[in-house]
């Protein structure tokens, strides 16, 4: 029965985080709209960049790889670091963070519960999970922090 738990965390958890950062988008005014698009587009390819740049100079095998098992959830044996759906999860939890810390703590412990999951089947490590945390707390900072200083006055015509 915990697998079964463990198994929905690790493949389908992040679609709530998904849902849950969508619905607060359409309840929220114009203005937050603006803000968390902009913060986006910026911490978006920050995140890729910085994940593209790490995962070349960290190889980390999966763990059903270095342990030579089969995992809960079937993946390929490629490189664990990041993990993505932790980056994905830890991403919204970030982003709706300055504008509303309930459903960002929510989301929040969603985002631990897949990062946990991952690793309890078997196709992350912790290392995978703690380095797409830091990956984003990094790429979130810097783009709130050039929203906050050079970025004010941009708008955004389609939210007129």
């Amino acid at each position: 029965m915990l697998d079964i738990v463990f198994i929905f965390g690790a493949k389908y958890l992040f679609l709530i985080s998904l849902a849950i950062v969508s619905g607060y988008f359409l309840y929220v005014s114009k203005e937050i709209k603006r803000q968390m698009i902009i913060t986006s587009v910026i911490a978006l390819p920050l995140i890729l960049i910085i994940t593209q740049i790490t995962s070349h100079f960290y190889y980390d095998p999966r763990p059903f790889v270095v342990g030579n098992f089969t995992p809960l959830v079937p993946h390929d044996p490629d490189n664990g670091f990041p993990s993505d759906h932790t980056l994905l999860t830890m991403y919204v939890a970030a982003l709706v963070y300055p504008h509303t810390k309930k459903i960002a703590y929510l989301l929040l412990v969603l985002a631990i519960m897949v990062g946990l999951s991952r690793v309890y089947v078997g196709i992350h490590h912790l290392t995978d999970v703690v380095g797409s945390t830091v990956i984003v707390l990094v790429a979130i900072s810097g783009a709130y922090y050039l929203c906050d200083q050079k970025l004010k006055s941009i708008s955004l015509p389609w939210l007129q």
